[in-house]
């Protein structure tokens, strides 16, 4: 499957795009800058009922769209 067919059955789905969902995460207190893929993840699992492989397509949105920071490395 096309990274594009992830974002168009996730569309079908939910009637949501990357950024309907990033203002729910929003309006729901998820979305934060540090947000990780984890918390994403177990959001959209819970309220959209998203499998991993679709919500992990909306998370490589977030980070190509500049929404979350990188994390810190660890040294």
């Amino acid at each position: 499957m096309s990274f594009q067919a992830y974002l168009d059955n996730i569309k079908a789905k939910t009637g949501k795009t990357p950024e309907d969902l990033k203002a729910l995460a929003d309006r729901a207190g998820v979305y934060k800058v540090d947000m990780t893929a984890t918390q994403l993840c177990d959001w959209l699992a819970k309220d959209f009922d998203l499998g991993h492989g679709h919500a992990m397509a909306i998370w490589a949105v977030v980070k190509s769209k500049g929404w979350v920071k990188a994390p810190k490395s660890k040294k």
